[in-house]
Parts: C-alpha cells; sequence; structure tokens
C-alpha cells in the first residue's frame, strides 16, 4: 500500500482528476493567453521583461534532490521554495507575470497544494499571469533524443496542464533554452503540435555572431521539406540564452546590486541602474528586426525568493519608463512572456529570413565543441531505449487487452521515467554520477513495476489457466535468471510494430550447451549453442551463471503480434563452434556465409571483403577499433579546453591522432546453418563479434576502456564521396552533411575532428557519386558520428575521462564499477545497398526495427511440451497487415478512449502518393467506432488549429515541392479534413496523424 501511495501523493504519476469547467474558464473581466498580453506600442522600443527560471530535472542533483532543496552543498535550489514564493508574489501584484516551463516538477508541486493554492494557481493561470511554454514533462535534448520518445513526453506533460487548466494552460511556444544544438525533427514536431513559435538559448557562437551582425536572430525554420508550409515554425534566438542583463540578477543566489531608490542612502543607485538598462536595451534592439525585444530575467532555480526578483523588477520597470516619459525616450518595459512578445513580433509584421537545415553541432568557442554528450554515458542511452520500447509494447498490450484501468498507476509511472530521461542532462550523459545512478533506479523501477503489465496480457492471451510469471532479463550483459535455473522455460516474442518480421534471431544466456527449442506448433526447429565471450565474465554488474548462448531463429512473428517458443534442456553435445587461433596453419582468411553474403576476413590485416550473392555488389571494407586520446588541460582559456561530458576534444598533438589496434586474436569462429560470426579480441579493453543476419553485418562490441580515452569504430571503404554523408535527425528524416562546412556560414574550424561530428539516433550513410551505391550503418543507441575521410564512417562507442570541460558538471566522465572502466556492450549494424528503391524502402524498414526489437520475455514452464502446445502460441492483433511505409507510433489508453498515432515513416521519393489506413479494419480485439483528429501532442483538436504565416525575405530551396507544401499548409491553415473517406485515413510521405479514438471490445 504505500507503494501506490508514494506513486500517487508524492511522485504525482497518476493522471488528473478532471479539473471543473468553472474553475478553467475565464471570467468576467479575465482573459488567459494572447489576449492577456500589454499590448506593444508603436513607435517605442518594447522591451518585454520575461520573468522565469530553468529548473534541471536532474543534473548536479537528483529530481527530488532538486525539488526539496536537499544537498544544498551541491547546488543550491529548491524547486518547491520557488513555486511556493512565485505563487505568493503573483498574487499580490496582477501585474507581474511569470512562465513555468518543466511539468514533471510542477505536477509534483501541484497535487502537493491544498485546495486554497490550486484555487489561486487556477486565477493566475486563467489571467495570463502564469503562463506555460515548452509544456512536456522535461526540456527535452535534441541531439541523442528519438521522436517517438519527445512526442510521448510532450503528450504525458501537455495532457496534464490540458486536462488541469483547460485552454489557458495551453503553451503557444518552445522554449528551449539550455539544450546543447537544435534539431530539425524537433521544429518539424512542435510546428505539428500546434505551438506558434520557439525560442532558443544556445547556438553556435560563429553563426550566432553573424545573426547579431546582419540582424537574422529571427527566422522561419522548415522543419521538414516533405511536410512543406505546415512545419514552418518562427524561431527566435535569445540575445543573452537565458540570464539576465549583466547587473541585473535580482535573486538570493546572485551578487548584483539591488535597486536602491532611497536618495537618503549612500547605496543610492537608482539612476545609474535605469542608464544602464537603457544602454543595454539599445543595444539588444539592434540585433532584431521589429520594435520589441526580449529580456530574460532569471536563470537557474531563481526565484527561490521571488520577493526580491520581483521588487527589483517593479522599479526597473516604474523608474525606467518615468525616465522615459520625462526625457521623451520611446521606451516602454512591462512584464510579457514569450508568448506575449511572439503576438507583438506578429502584430509587427516583419520580414524574416529562412533556416531549412538545423543547429548542430553548437560550438560555444573555437576550441568547445559540444560533441561529447552525443556518446557519453553509452549504457544510459542504452536504458533510455529499451526503456521507451518497453513503454510501447506495455501501452499496446493495455489497451487491446482489456486490461483493468489500475495498470494506468504503473503505466504512468514509465510514462514518466521514460519522460524524464529525455531531459537534456538525462539522455545527454551529462549529470553527476550520482544523478545517473538516480535515473537508473527510477527507470529499471518502473520498467520493473509495468512487467506486470506484460504478465496479465500474455496470460489474458496464452489460456485462461495459464500461470507464467514473466521474469526481466538483462540480455545487453547475457544474463537472465529464468534460463539460467530452469530445465523448460517459455520465450514470448512480442512484435510492437505493425510490420511483421520474416525472421527474428533470439539469443538467450544459459548454463550449458545442450537444448532444444519447439516452435509456436510444438515442432522441434534446429538450434545452436556457442561460449560467450571471455570479456563478458569480467564484467562487474554481470550477476549471472551463464556460460553460453542458445541461439535460434524465429519466422514469420506477425505485426503487433507475438510467438512463443519451448525451451528444455538436454544432455551434453557437441557444439556448434569451433575455435581457431592466430597461429592456424589454415588459409589465412575466414569465411562467413549465408543465402545473401559472403564475407572474407583476413586474420592478418582484419580488411573484409563484402561480395552480394543477389546483386553480385563487392566492397573492400576494413572495420578499424581505435581511441583517441582526450586532450587534458586548466580550462582557464579556449586553447587550454579539456575534453569532457559536453566536450568532445581530442589531443591533436598525439601521433597518430587515432590509436588504433593493429594487433588482434580470433578467439572463436562459429559456423552453422544460424549463425556465421568471429570473435575478435584486441585488448583487454575491446572485443568485437563480427557475424552476418540476412543482409546485414553486425558489429556486437565490448569496451571496458581506460581512462582518458574515446572510443570510435571506423569502417574504412574505397567509396568516393566527396565530403559528403547523412546523419539522421531524431531518428527520422536524413540531413546532409558535408565535412568543414555548415550551410548558413563560412565556417572556420580549430577543431577538424570534433567539430565534424554530428549527432546520430539511428541511422548514417555514405554513398558513391559515381556508383549508385550506399553504406549504411545503424546504431542500437544514440551516438556521435563523423566522416573524416571520403569513403570513412566513425562511429564514437564509449568515453571515459580524467578531467571535467568546466561547463557545469564539475566532475569527470569516468565511469567504473569494481575499479575499472564500466562496461559497455553496443550492437552496430551495417548494409551495402545498391540504389534501387527496392533496397532502399528494405532498408528504411530495416532501420526502424532495428531501433525498435521485438521484445523478449521469458518465464519458466511449469508444465510439459504437450500442455504448452495447447496455447495460444501465435497471435496478431491485425485484423491485416498495413500497407508499406505504414507504422505504428502510440496506441495507448486515453480517458476511456484510445489515442493513436499512425505515420508513413517513407520519405516522398519512395512514397509518391498517399497511403491509406482503414481503421476499421485494424485491430482484433477492439472496434474503432469513431476518430477525431488531434494536433501531433494530442492536447488541440486539429480542426480548432490555425498555423501562422509570415513573410520571408528568400525563397525556401527548390528542393522543396512547391505544390506539395502548399497542399500542407492549406491543410494546417484551415482545419480542412483530409480527402479521408470516413474511417480510411490517408497519410503522406514523413506525416503522422494523431487520433482520439471511441472503441468497442470485441468477445
Amino acid at each position: 500500500m504505500q507503494r501506490w501511495l508514494l506513486l500517487l501523493g508524492v511522485v504525482g504519476l497518476v493522471s488528473t482528476v478532471p479539473t471543473s469547467f468553472d474553475e478553467i474558464t475565464p471570467r468576467d473581466g479575465e482573459s488567459c493567453g494572447y489576449d492577456s498580453c500589454t499590448d506593444a506600442e508603436p513607435g517605442v522600443l518594447n522591451v518585454h521583461l520575461v520573468s522565469h527560471t530553468h529548473d534541471d530535472v536532474g543534473w548536479l542533483k537528483t529530481l527530488d534532490q532538486y525539488y526539496y532543496g536537499s544537498r544544498n552543498t551541491i547546488q543550491k535550489a529548491c524547486v518547491e521554495c520557488i513555486l511556493n514564493s512565485v505563487v505568493k508574489e503573483l498574487w499580490l501584484d496582477p501585474k507581474r507575470k511569470f512562465i513555468y516551463v518543466e511539468t514533471a516538477f510542477f505536477w509534483k508541486w501541484w497535487v502537493a497544494q491544498p485546495a486554497s493554492v490550486k484555487s489561486q494557481v487556477h486565477t493566475l493561470v486563467r489571467q495570463g499571469r502564469l503562463q506555460f511554454v515548452g509544456g512536456a514533462w522535461t526540456m527535452n535534448d535534441e541531439a541523442a533524443s528519438h521522436y517517438q520518445s519527445t512526442v510521448d513526453q510532450f503528450t504525458w506533460g501537455l495532457q496534464k496542464l490540458n486536462d488541469t487548466f483547460g485552454e489557458c494552460g495551453r503553451p503557444r511556444v518552445g522554449w528551449q533554452i539550455d539544450p546543447f544544438g537544435h534539431s530539425r525533427e524537433f521544429a518539424a514536431n512542435l510546428a505539428s503540435m500546434g505551438y506558434d513559435g520557439l525560442f532558443l538559448g544556445r547556438i553556435d557562437y560563429q553563426d550566432k555572431a553573424l545573426r547579431l551582425k546582419e540582424r537574422t536572430m529571427e527566422m522561419l525554420w522548415r522543419g521538414s521539406d516533405e511536410l512543406g508550409k505546415s512545419s514552418d515554425i518562427f524561431t527566435g534566438v535569445l540575445y543573452n540564452m537565458y540570464q539576465p542583463p549583466a547587473g541585473f540578477c535580482f535573486d538570493v543566489l546572485c551578487d548584483d546590486e539591488p535597486i536602491i531608490d532611497d536618495v537618503s542612502s549612500p547605496m543610492y543607485n537608482l539612476d545609474a541602474k535605469v542608464a544602464t538598462f537603457l544602454e543595454v536595451a539599445a543595444n539588444m534592439s539592434k540585433a532584431y528586426r521589429t520594435n520589441n525585444i526580449l529580456v530574460t530575467m532569471g536563470d537557474d532555480f531563481r526565484y527561490l525568493d521571488a520577493s526580491l526578483q520581483f521588487n527589483n523588477i517593479d522599479k526597473l520597470i516604474k523608474y525606467t519608463n518615468l525616465k522615459a516619459i520625462k526625457e521623451n525616450l520611446n521606451v516602454k518595459l512591462f512584464y510579457s512572456t514569450p508568448a506575449c512578445y511572439l503576438k507583438a513580433v506578429k502584430d509587427a509584421n516583419p520580414t524574416l529570413p529562412i533556416k531549412q537545415d538545423d543547429f548542430l553541432p553548437y560550438g560555444s568557442d573555437s576550441h568547445a565543441y559540444w560533441t561529447g554528450y552525443y556518446t557519453s554515458r553509452p549504457t544510459t542511452k542504452w536504458m533510455e531505449r529499451e526503456a521507451n520500447n518497453y513503454l510501447q509494447t506495455f501501452k499496446i498490450l493495455q489497451s487491446l487487452t482489456n486490461l483493468p484501468e489500475s495498470n494506468m498507476v504503473i503505466l504512468n509511472e514509465l510514462k514518466s521515467a521514460v519522460g524524464m530521461m529525455q531531459h537534456h542532462d538525462a539522455i545527454t550523459g551529462t549529470e553527476k554520477q550520482h544523478v545517473a545512478h538516480d535515473y537508473e533506479r527510477i527507470v529499471s523501477r518502473a520498467v520493473n513495476d509495468a512487467y506486470a503489465i506484460g504478465n496479465q496480457a500474455f496470460n489474458k492471451l496464452l489460456m485462461p489457466e495459464a500461470s507464467l510469471v514473466y521474469e526481466r532479463c538483462e540480455f545487453n550483459q547475457s544474463q537472465c535468471s529464468v534460463t539460467e535455473r530452469s530445465q523448460a522455460f517459455v520465450v514470448t516474442i512480442f512484435n510492437n510494430q505493425v510490420m511483421p518480421k520474416s525472421t527474428v534471431k533470439i539469443f538467450m544466456p544459459v548454463t550449458g550447451d545442450a537444448y532444444s527449442v519447439y516452435d509456436a506448433t510444438g515442432t522441434s526447429i534446429t538450434c545452436g549453442t556457442a561460449k560467450l565471450p571471455s570479456e563478458l565474465f569480467s564484467m562487474p554488474t554481470r550477476q549471472s551463471n551463464a556460460t553460453h548462448y542458445l541461439y535460434f531463429y524465429g519466422k514469420n512473428l506477425p505485426g503487433l503480434g507475438y510467438e512463443n517458443f519451448y525451451v528444455k534442456k538436454e544432455t551434453a553435445r557437441d557444439s556448434d563452434s569451433k575455435t581457431v587461433t592466430s597461429d592456424d596453419e589454415d588459409s589465412r582468411d575466414i569465411v562467413l556465409e549465408n543465402d545473401y553474403i559472403i564475407l572474407s576476413i583476413n586474420k592478418d590485416s582484419g580488411r573484409m571483403n563484402y561480395t552480394s550473392r543477389t546483386d553480385g555488389t563487392t566492397l573492400s571494407l576494413l572495420a578499424v577499433p581505435g581511441y583517441y586520446s582526450a586532450f587534458e588541460g586548466n580550462n582557464e582559456i579556449a586553447a587550454n579546453r579539456s575534453s569532457g561530458a559536453y566536450v568532445f576534444r581530442p589531443n591533436m598533438t598525439s601521433t597518430p591522432v587515432l590509436h588504433t589496434f593493429q594487433d588482434f586474436t580470433v578467439t572463436n569462429v562459429v559456423q552453422s546453418a544460424l549463425m556465421q560470426e568471429v570473435h575478435i579480441h584486441y585488448d583487454d579493453s575491446v572485443s568485437m563479434t563480427i557475424g552476418l543476419k540476412d543482409y546485414t553485418l553486425y558489429f556486437y562490441t565490448t569496451l571496458s576502456i581506460d581512462s582518458g580515452r574515446e572510443y570510435v569504430l571506423r569502417f574504412q571503404t574505397d567509396l568516393k564521396t566527396d565530403g559528403a554523408f547523412y546523419t539522421d535527425s531524431n531518428g527520422r528524416q536524413m540531413l546532409k552533411r558535408i565535412r568543414n562546412t555548415r550551410p548558413q556560414w563560412n565556417l572556420t574550424l580549430a577543431e577538424p575532428i570534433s567539430g565534424n561530428y554530428y549527432p546520430v539516433v539511428q541511422e548514417m550513410y555514405i554513398e558513391d557519386v559515381n556508383k549508385n551505391l550506399r553504406v549504411v550503418v545503424d546504431v542500437d543507441r544514440a551516438r556521435g558520428c563523423a566522416s573524416l575521410e571520403d569513403g570513412w564512417l566513425e562511429v564514437m562507442q564509449h568515453r571515459r575521462l580524467k578531467r571535467d570541460d568546466s561547463f557545469g558538471v564539475d566532475e569527470a566522465l569516468n565511469e567504473t564499477v569494481g575499479g575499472k572502466g564500466l562496461y559497455s556492450i553496443d550492437s552496430i549494424m551495417l548494409q551495402v545497398v545498391p540504389k534501387t528503391k527496392e533496397n532502399l524502402l528494405t532498408t528504411a524498414e530495416r532501420s526502424l526495427r532495428f531501433f525498435s526489437r521485438p521484445q523478449q520475455f521469458v518465464a519458466e514452464a511449469p508444465f510439459s511440451l504437450d500442455k504448452f502446445k495447447t496455447m495460444t502460441n501465435v497471435y496478431s492483433f491485425l485484423k491485416t497487415d498495413l500497407p508499406q511505409g505504414v507504422h505504428l507510433l502510440t496506441l495507448e489508453p486515453w480517458n476511456n478512449k484510445i489515442l493513436i498515432r499512425f505515420e508513413n515513416y517513407l520519405d516522398k521519393e519512395l512514397s509518391p502518393d498517399y497511403v491509406s489506413v482503414d481503421l476499421t479494419k485494424v485491430f482484433n480485439t477492439i472496434e474503432i467506432r469513431s476518430i477525431k483528429e488531434t494536433t501531433l501532442a494530442a492536447n488541440i483538436w486539429f480542426e480548432d488549429y490555425k498555423q501562422w504565416e509570415w513573410n520571408t525575405d528568400e525563397e525556401f530551396s527548390e528542393s522543396f515541392n512547391k505544390e506539395y507544401g502548399n497542399e500542407g499548409v492549406n491543410r494546417a491553415k484551415e482545419g480542412k479534413k483530409y480527402d479521408d473517406d470516413g474511417m480510411i485515413i490517408k497519410l503522406r510521405a514523413k506525416e503522422i496523424r494523431t487520433f482520439v479514438a471511441e472503441y468497442g471490445v470485441k468477445n
């Protein structure tokens, strides 16, 4: 009981009780949103003072430590105190305004408040004095986060605000003031969510200098060429990142002098303060195109004592405006919000520059490129991706198996945990070590709790009397107590995507080398065992007795469904693997082959020769593991910047720059009907398994790295690429990168390695400019990558450093367990693809499947094989296969309805026409009876959304199809229905559509 009370009362993870209509509807004399804004005056400089606090959902302290004000020796911060103080001060003076961003913190505070305080807050929101901006569960990172997780955490945060405050609680602008670079896909997502604008804090120092000079700090950003104008969003770069002007921080945490207006006091400084501020405002105005400027009056965890801030801002407004009137200065100061500032800019009707690329990578000075965090804490990044995969699975199972409503407590706990992990100091790996452990604790607990949903759903589907108990395994480190202890166990493979899978490769850690495997019909199928790589036995975190791994294939796994396998331990038999040592007298080449690929690996050089059996394509390939020595400096000047949690800076004085592992030993070769792979040992820090699966090469790397090193895997080919390569944006659209180049300014690059690194969440590729050939690499978690020479692709895998980079975290990124560097085991897939439409379609699907691989659930089998045969061992929730290109992005319970998102994941080249989905013919267990479309994050009915249009001083690239773009803007601007036919919806290339659906449960 105490556990659930914690979830309900303290963490606040359950849905709100619907708020009464009276509480959320503005009363006579009240207005919210844009109607509550102070009008900008023509002919004067309107200075919008925005009071705000930036509250990290974990960074130097944990979420709870920040909220309650604990561990103030680390950082003085107390979110509970901030919200208490701000509400009190707002209530005292109706002229004051304040914005709040992080719903995770606000909700934690809200559920603990008495009715009297909630009533005050409702009034403040109804009157536009407290406005929400952003409004997602956290202020997410934009480089390492996947678009599915971003959309989910916005949906979760906005649902809380919508249910509690209605339309007055709806954020109108995005507020991404602290992420370390900004992605194009995020801009497209925000536009699709119905936001009118987006404000950024950090952009590259060279980019910002040019924008300040050319007055291009505000722009129209097109988030997607495929979606066209419907993905356009006003984007503004803040002048001071998000801090107040120098000398005007009035918080209890600040050292700036307050405004003292007592003329009899020797401390009197009013005139000087006002004069300084007017000078600041005049300088800021030179960078923007309208007579409006936004001045941020806040910082990290400010407004601990809100009276200090507000009282001084009150004085600043009063006396500056009096001076302006007296001296005819044409300046007006007032409390404002980002939304009100945006409205004033829109009313001024400026002509804006345009942007079509992104703001990555981010450099804060010539030697500080924040490209290390793309890879920092790779095990944390893996944990987040696995948790998201579990979340999608459990939301689907809860929705489609009609499970008890009480499960929403644990499902919402997992939503909150995965949402928390999107924070720009969580998935990025830029938090202190104790905070990383706390993130792990929260996520692991949430996944473990949510396993109850899987147990209920599968037992309900398998057979009425089934009593399987599925236990969570740690497959990434070959650890599973069920498979290790049991004489017989059931493996349930669940595919949470609508695309069926023709083959699924299944690995199970086991304690012997003799097992039998039976498919869903109870028929014996071919399986094999191999010894686990010896490096796994040295992992301090691994609590396992497994010595081998059992492998077998599942065939024809249905879309949105599962298949069961029965595994039984047998007496000893010969292994399917053989040991090969480096001094073998046989051929110097190891040949791996299957029905699609022949791969020859030279045991002396490691060079691989790839041949496709299907089309004869050949490629010479070298996979080079190595490491950069991290630069170690004192950080006192830019040239002495250390590599750290944020910054990647290799030691350029070392020769060679990349230290490669020249010597290696082939320790094992597995060659059987099911498995073709070779195990290679480089040294005590690096080992690798190279293998084949269908058309794909896979590289599994085990790393336990030495301090001061940044480990990479570089693929070298002879492709002619002219400096170009392609990376995904948040796992979705692909962006072209050109080495040593930025699209919108002439780049000066003092760090030619780290300045050419980009984030990859799912996929990157290079293609030959002469041959019709593409080499595609997929990663199993967010990474940094580069193409430093033609024909090369380089993936950073792990980082362990001796120094901090002095950007706030104040400790080295030095993850250890048991005195050793923390182990990371990663998976990288490589495909060689002739660029035919059929091949590119297949590659797009394979990439999506690799991101969201089928979940493996394991339970001890308390029954015989004969009993197993009577169970429902294959099942799909789909009535029929969906068209190629269609992905079910979201299916989750939604206030006695369900929320559905379908997307067309293909680009326009592969999907030039609509694809259609008949929602009445999708699911087996439920019947969709009616649908109503929302914007992407499900907090605005689509028919109610009207997109803003802006003037631009240039044209968008001709690569964008004008006719297609016009269709997009008309639909968004006018709220028109598609040419949908009843429940048959249509999806354009790269489009996501969101619906709230009423449904009935089928018998």
